[in-house]
């Protein structure tokens, strides 16, 4: 995975899933500027001030404890229809500036940098993630120890805070400034001060799909097959009758579950996972204006963050694009898979698939569908 999302929060991803996933902490780091453009204090400042942002994509914390949204909200109208729990920036300022921290919450579905992130990493992974960012006063914490119920990577954009790490050896100071990244694996305790100066960190959190979810999810429907009947009166007294019944019934569903496909539970997993991600298509409006004068020599790239797997159905294929199936003529297997090979191509790399208009049509129909955008 060189060059990837993963890369740059790790410094190598092949290493950092086989033997560091889920098990250890992890530091690494990298120029600055990479992980400042994503989140820098201007856009922080920009997203409280002059972006019109509501709760819950924002939450304020002091001490250890959530403030009541009535302290930094307020309500307008929109069209003569009321809006509430719009951020007032002068309340949600005082607050800062008496010690509380500002939290970003849901980046990912609203800061292009962070939704391309979050999306390459989701592929990666195979795990859905998250992204909040926290704004500290200098000296200020906002949160006591305490550990979260999801994997983490975390990485400073501005200033710098002081990390008290706890793990079977005991707690750890770690300090992050800009350009280092650390991942917490589930349930590391922990806690943040900032320092010197004002400290914006971002938090990715992954949201880890599991074994039991798995599990609970391919058996579902031969549970679901067990009669949803009253047990039999009078079982309290004669309970090796009862007990009797439950054997035979557990045998029959050992039978059925020893029966099931473990590749087509599998397939299942992959199409529910890469069919349901929310849309990222930035720049998309721009796209689909221009499809129509879309021609033979227009460049295209594979939008970032976007899959494109292909599953056969009989003489159709199902593109999975992410938040979407794509039902298409299984004739257009071979063209598919050379837009799947290449990150930038032209329509007429496609000549030794598809004629001109047909070549077209697909391109076109990709650049619709967010899988492409063209290449200005």
């Amino acid at each position: 995975m060189p060059g990837s999302a993963l890369d740059l929060l790790t410094g190598d991803a092949q290493t950092f899933v086989s033997k560091v996933w889920a098990s250890r902490v992890h530091l690494h780091r990298t120029d600055p500027e990479r992980l400042v453009d994503l989140l820098s204090l201007d856009d922080a400042d920009a997203l409280l001030t002059s972006s019109a942002i509501r709760t819950p994509s924002v939450r304020v914390a002091r001490d250890g404890a959530v403030l009541p949204e009535s302290a930094y909200t307020r309500g307008a109208t929109l069209a003569g229809k009321p809006l509430t729990g719009l951020v007032d920036a002068r309340k949600a300022l005082a607050l800062f500036d008496e010690g509380a921290t500002i939290v970003f919450q849901g980046l990912h579905r609203y800061w292009p940098p962070l939704t391309r992130l979050v999306a390459e990493l989701e592929l990666e992974l195979g795990h859905p993630c998250q992204a909040n960012a926290y704004l500290t006063p200098r000296g200020a914490q906002g949160f006591a120890v305490h550990s979260d119920s999801h994997d983490v990577f975390v990485f400073q954009t501005a200033g710098s805070k002081l990390w008290e790490v706890h793990g079977a050896d005991g707690a750890e100071d770690v300090l992050l400034e800009p350009g280092l990244s650390m991942y917490l694996p589930t349930g590391t305790p922990h806690a943040a001060r900032a320092q010197e100066t004002v400290s914006l960190h971002v938090t990715i959190g992954i949201n880890q799909l599991t074994w039991r979810g798995l599990v609970e999810r391919t058996v579902a429907d031969v549970l679901a097959g067990v009669p949803d009947e009253h047990l039999p009166a009078g079982y309290l007294d004669d309970p090796a009758a009862l007990a009797e019944q439950l054997e035979r019934r557990v045998g029959l569903l050992a039978d059925q579950l020893r029966d099931l496909d473990a590749t087509a539970a599998v397939t299942t997993e992959v199409r529910r996972f890469l069919t349901t991600r929310p849309p990222r298509l930035a720049g998309g409006l721009r796209d689909v204006l221009a499809a129509g004068d879309l021609d033979d020599t227009t460049r295209l790239r594979r939008r970032a963050g976007h899959p494109c797997v292909l599953v056969a159905r009989g003489d159709r294929i199902d593109v999975l694009l992410g938040d979407r199936t794509l039902d298409v003529p299984g004739w257009l297997a071979p063209a598919l898979e050379e837009l799947r090979s290449r990150r930038v191509l032209c329509p007429a790399a496609l000549a030794d698939h598809l004629d001109p208009l047909s070549r077209l049509v697909l391109c076109r129909r990709l650049v619709r569908e967010g899988l492409l955008e063209i290449v200005s």
